[in-house]
């Protein structure tokens, strides 16, 4: 029997009435975090250009486009932010927890030509190696995250030569969320339980899979997420196994239909949610099996999530490949996993993962504070299929899932 994690007592409106969101807390509680671990692994500075981990550095919401915004980040002075244009001239004071400001330089990912991008690549690494020289860090290590090539190439060649690589420093840091990081996934999951409800009471014969799209973003905006996603809709014969969405299929009585809404945010932080629907019809004793199957499944890996325990222990429930006839368990890859999530989760799995194909040999340790998703899928191909998908965090008592949409049953539509 799965265990849900206590619904929040407070929304997502700021009250001086009640202890709620701290976001000063969390953005506080977020760069502790990395510093502390920069100073576990000698790294002076983090050179940062992912946009997920800028947020996670500097609480800063920006223009998500490769490498036109960066951070210099460091582990006992004040970050310098390299902004892109308008949001250099507009945020300063809108953001006073940053007090170092800088335009950014970019060379929007090659566009320009070589011979321009190799100027604005030395520009660039000349920049970097003056405020490291002004803190005398330059011959520490730097963690770079986020660039090309061409990037790490012109600051090696300014003299910026103790490069590292920041992403497993970075996964580390996400791993373990503070208590506001698990109330915005937690806020999150409640908007999202808005979003599934507003498809099944709208969800009729007729539809095609866009239409699901275009209400899946509208309800989500409505609800208050921070940003909406469409989500990716399966009908028909196309739920098994997952694969083309947005087909424009018209839905039809009898029907099964799916949908993951996966990377709506509140606060940065993203949902990873599946459900599945049935349209105009009881579920026959087949797909009935098929669904108990599935969440059987979840239940036997969330019941092994627990500090102390590994992946190795959740992911032995998990069915081999050849249990569909398949040959390698890369062809299960993200379909039957436990994955990380946080800040942008439609733009990468934060730790810990959990499948047969790395989680026996490679087992990960689960800790207090990890917020995860697991999902799986069962069913048959060209005639239907279910899937499954609940957010959870990890208490000292085990995991707790935090979205509360029923899950026990596919459910009937229209209602």
């Amino acid at each position: 029997m799965v265990n849900y994690s206590p619904k929040l007592t407070f929304g997502p409106e700021v009250a001086d009435w009640q202890e709620r969101f701290n976001p000063e807390r969390m953005r506080r509680g977020r760069v502790e975090r990395a510093q502390m671990l920069m100073r576990k692994y000698g790294i002076a500075t983090l050179l940062e250009a992912n946009h997920q981990n800028i947020r996670y550095l500097t609480a800063l919401k920006g223009f998500a486009y490769p490498m036109v915004r960066y951070v210099l980040f460091f582990a006992d002075q004040e970050p310098v932010m390299y902004e892109h244009d308008g949001y250099y001239h507009q945020m300063p004071d809108q953001c006073p927890w940053i007090k170092e400001w800088r335009p950014a330089r970019s060379w929007l990912t090659g566009s320009p030509g070589p011979e321009a991008c190799a100027v604005e690549a030395k520009a660039f690494a000349g920049d970097i190696k003056a405020e490291l020289e002004k803190r005398g860090l330059l011959g520490e290590k730097l963690g770079l995250g986020g660039f090309d090539g061409l990037a790490r190439e012109a600051l090696v060649n300014a003299g910026v030569k103790n490069i590292v690589d920041t992403r497993n420093l970075m996964l580390e840091a996400r791993k373990i969320k503070n208590r506001d990081e698990i109330d915005c996934l937690k806020t999150c999951a409640a908007m999202v339980d808005g979003v599934w409800f507003r498809i099944w009471e709208n969800l009729k014969p007729g539809m095609r899979d866009t239409d699901l799209m275009t209400l899946g973003s509208t309800a989500g905006y409505e609800l208050g997420l921070e940003s909406a996603v469409p989500g990716g809709w399966r009908s028909g014969p196309m739920t098994f196994d997952r694969g083309p969405h947005a087909t424009s299929r018209v839905i039809q009585v009898g029907d099964l239909v799916y949908g993951s809404y996966c990377g709506a945010t509140y606060m940065g932080y993203g949902s990873c949610t599946y459900r599945t629907f049935i349209v105009g019809r009881q579920p026959t004793a087949k797909e009935k099996d098929w669904y108990k199957q599935v969440r059987d499944r979840i239940d036997a890996v969330i019941g092994e999530i627990k500090p102390g325990k590994t992946t190795a222990d959740a992911a032995k429930h998990f069915p081999p490949a050849s249990k569909w006839g398949y040959k390698s368990e890369v062809e299960l890859l993200a379909s039957e996993i436990g994955h990380g999530i946080g800040l942008g989760t439609s733009t990468g799995y934060d730790m810990p993962i959990i499948n047969r194909l790395w989680s026996l040999d490679h087992p990960q340790v689960f800790e207090e504070g990890m917020t995860l998703a697991v999902e799986c899928r069962e069913g048959e191909a060209r005639v239907g299929g279910t899937r499954l998908e609940n957010m959870m965090v990890v208490t000292k008592n085990g995991a707790e899932i935090m979205d509360y949409f029923p899950r026990e049953e596919i459910l009937i539509a229209p209602r």
